[in-house]
Formats: C-alpha cells, structure tokens, sequence
C-alpha cells in the first residue's frame, strides 16, 4: 500500500453500510401496484376489444355517440389510467436496474413526465369524446 495515501477505516456495522441502499420499504408498494393495475388491465382490456369489435362497421356518428355514454366513458378513462400508470411502473424498474449514474433521476423524471403526458392526452380525448357525445344525443 501506498504510504503517502492514509488509510482511514470505519467502524460501521454491516447494517449501517447497508443502510440507505436498495427499495427502502418502496419494493413492496412497487410490486403490489404493479400487480393491481395488471389485475384492473384483464377485465379493462377485454372489455375494450369486444367494444372495438362490436363498433367495427360502425360510421364516425355512431363512435362518438357510444363514447358519450357515461359507462363507456368511465370505462375508457378507468382503461387509460390503468394503461399508463402501469406503463410507468414497468418502465421505472427498467430505469432503475438498467439506468446509472447521473443519468439515473433525469431519466426517471422523463419516464414519469412523458407517461403521465400521454395518459392526460388520452383523457383528455375521453372528455372531448363525451362533449361532442352529449351534444349529438
């Protein structure tokens, strides 16, 4: 070892070295939200594809119309919601195993931004949905 170089040791417990690293106690709620939007996707996602299928010849009246019902409006949103939160719990796992250094917390700030951006948008185009719905009825 290098003499000019001091060598300074700490006293700390395996414990207290461990201490501030890994979930924290955020590993469960993770994997619990995670599961639960998955969960809410099945009966969201099915219900979503045998609608498109129903509405498959079904003119641009027609669509706007069954969108501006309060259940398929609800269930649209509900879908959205579950669809991009979940989105967002997947790709925060992979930022967080595969993304290090500095660029760990802004990449993990965009994931959060872009997702909850594009999860709005689609609210958004729920909402817009019901108006154009309600005037036509």
């Amino acid at each position: 070892m290098n003499a000019s170089v001091p060598h300074i040791e700490v006293m700390r417990s395996q414990l207290g070295r461990a201490r501030g690293l890994g979930a924290g106690g955020s590993g469960t709620e993770h994997w619990w939200a995670e599961r639960v939007t998955a969960a809410s996707l099945l009966p969201l996602s099915t219900w979503f594809v045998v609608q498109m299928f129903r509405l498959g010849g079904a003119d641009h009246a027609d669509v706007v119309k069954w969108g501006g019902k309060p259940v398929n409006a609800t269930m649209l949103t509900a879908l959205i919601i579950a669809t991009f939160y979940h989105a967002q719990l997947g790709l925060q796992v992979i930022v967080d195993d595969y993304v290090h250094g500095k660029a760990h917390l802004p990449t993990r700030i965009l994931v959060k931004f872009v997702t909850s951006l594009l999860g709005l948008l689609g609210v958004f185009a729920v909402v817009k949905l019901v108006v154009a719905g309600s005037r036509r009825s």
